[in-house]
């Protein structure tokens, strides 16, 4: 073979190698897409796996976290999450898992004082939780009814919406937690409450407080304090979280037997653990309200059926 031979043999091999590495390449980059995108979907249904997991804040902060194989696992089939284009309302139906959740929002003083509880309830919500009151700040830790408060609670069951109710506290003792579910047993008497009775604690980040003493410890037993105060008068107790603190502050393992209310901003929430309701946006448009409200998913088994979580 002559020199122009062996060049064009070599050009040859040379580009049948690249072409065979090109192959190759776009082979493998495919398969390692559909591979993401498969474990993407997988995780959504299933969940994380075993040892830690990670989430982020609202600020875009991310954690890492142990998951505890001692806590109910959500198992929701996320991937049958929902949204709509115009209003920003999410839904879940999974027919296979007899699971369904309704539109819910959440209101306080803050929401104004002309709501039109028709129209919202007419814009496709179907339960409300009402902001009964809360503990202030300061060293004398008063209690403090919501100024709306009533007058949402009559208007929202007037129109035939689910109530609930939710107290935020500042409890500093055991004995401060039964006053706050002993202050929120009394003015729910009067109504038919059919939502749950929520205990609201949370990290006061931009202020001081005056449950900045408390421990970890503390804060979970005053959940366990209210939430069976008012389970002891036959009413749903709750407890309202967003991930941080469940993941670093709350004893997940100490807290199994209470539902939970998450708040998670994310387009699919983040929490590995059960939960009832996902607050999944504080800047929702409902009309009815001149001002920006919370909107909730409460998850349900339909036909009566268990609820969905298992333990791993």
């Amino acid at each position: 073979m002559d020199k122009r031979g062996r060049i064009l043999c070599k050009t040859g091999f040379l580009i049948a190698a690249v072409s065979c590495a090109v192959f190759l390449l776009a082979a493998c980059s495919g398969r390692s897409e559909e591979t993401g995108a498969e474990l993407a979907e997988e995780e959504a249904r299933n969940g994380p796996e075993e040892g830690e997991y990670t989430f982020q804040d609202v600020e875009g902060n991310e954690y890492e976290a142990p998951l505890l194989s001692d806590v109910p696992r959500c198992t929701y089939d996320l991937t049958k999450i929902k949204t709509d284009k115009e209003t920003g309302f999410k839904s879940f139906h999974d027919e296979e898992s007899g699971v369904t959740a309704r539109l819910g929002i959440d209101v306080s003083e803050f929401q104004g004082e002309e709501i039109d509880w028709n129209q919202v309830k007419e814009s496709g919500v179907e339960f409300v939780i009402i902001r009964l009151g809360y503990r202030a700040y300061g060293d004398t830790g008063d209690l403090v009814m919501d100024a709306m408060y009533e007058q949402n609670m009559k208007g929202a069951l007037e129109a035939g919406l689910d109530v609930g109710v939710y107290f935020f506290s500042q409890a500093v003792s055991a004995a401060e937690a039964v006053e706050e579910a002993e202050f929120v047993l009394k003015n729910i008497k009067p109504y038919e409450i059919t939502g749950p009775v929520v205990y609201d604690t949370e990290e006061i980040k931009w202020d001081s407080a005056r449950t900045d003493v408390n421990t970890d410890k503390d804060f979970t037993n005053f959940c366990k304090v209210f939430c069976d105060t008012v389970e002891q008068k036959g009413y749903d107790a709750m407890i309202y979280s967003n991930m941080k603190w469940m993941a670093f502050t709350l004893d997940m393992e100490e807290l199994t037997e209470y539902d939970f209310w998450y708040a998670d901003y994310h387009d699919i929430p983040q929490c590995p653990y059960d939960y009832k309701i996902w607050q999944y946006s504080e800047t929702g448009a409902v009309p009815g309200i001149n001002a920006n409200v919370d909107l909730n998913l409460w998850f349900e088994k339909e036909n009566g059926q268990e609820d969905a979580y298992e333990m791993e």
